[in-house]
């Protein structure tokens, strides 16, 4: 069994750690020695929520997805990413963050859970607690293997920016594809398969049952509930994206 957990960046700081040097491992064996949006300042960055995908007993992880909320310390990553090839994204942003908007970034698993699909399990989830955080809507900058996995709970291409949504990055040799997710809530545009999945997992964010991603049976522990939500609407986060 493992457990799937989400939290506030800056309300786990040991967590973050082992996140950012599993993340860096999974980099450097693609050929990927620095990537200008993972650098690490995310884990003291208020507006960074993290899904990790740790043993029971927390001390070994072995994935992990985020989500950043526009308005907090840093850009969100695909501005960090892109706003040197296309400036627009920054104003893309900003008519977005009028009503709350982040992103689901960073995902990678470990080789030791190759196969199991867990990352088809990190973005449904990563969708599933924008709820709970009030966003209404969501981008992503994608990987070839990961456009797939957004688009099947909803993510459209978003073509206004780059060379019809595609940029060269993380290097020359690799695309990367921007994407949004206008209705987090309805999932209208989801695969009826995926929003499901999604729906399943925000009705029930904590407790224990069995997934079966790529055929596989696998016992999970789902602790979706973000602790200390709180101390978040109390931060004003999203009340700074008003006055963008």
């Amino acid at each position: 069994m493992i457990k799937i957990r989400a939290f506030r960046a800056i309300d786990d700081y040991d967590a973050c750690q082992k996140f950012i040097l599993g993340h860096q491992r999974v980099l450097e064996d693609i050929g990927v020695k620095k990537v200008t949006s993972s650098k690490n300042d995310w884990a003291e960055n208020p507006a960074a929520f993290v899904i990790i995908v740790e043993s029971l007993d927390g001390s070994k992880i072995y994935g992990g997805s985020r989500v950043h909320v526009s308005g907090g310390t840093q850009l969100l990553p695909i501005e960090e990413a892109t706003g040197f090839m296309d400036k627009s994204i920054y104003d893309i942003v900003n008519e977005y963050a009028y009503n709350g908007t982040g992103e689901i970034c960073g995902l990678w698993s470990s080789k030791e859970v190759a196969g199991l699909g867990i990352g088809s399990m990190l973005i449904p989830a990563g969708v599933a607690i924008i709820e709970q955080i009030k966003l209404d809507s969501l981008f992503a900058l994608c990987a070839p293997y990961t456009v797939k996995m957004v688009e099947n709970v909803g993510f459209d291409l978003l073509d206004r920016v780059g060379n019809k949504g595609t940029f060269y990055y993380p290097k020359l040799d690799l695309v990367a594809t921007a994407m949004v997710l206008e209705d987090p809530i309805t999932l209208f545009k989801a695969d009826p398969e995926g929003r499901q999945q999604v729906f399943t997992m925000r009705q029930n964010l904590n407790g224990q049952r069995v997934e079966v991603p790529r055929c596989k049976e696998l016992e999970i522990d789902f602790q979706l509930e973000i602790p200390n939500l709180d101390a978040w609407f109390k931060s004003g986060i999203l009340k700074k994206n008003l006055y963008l």
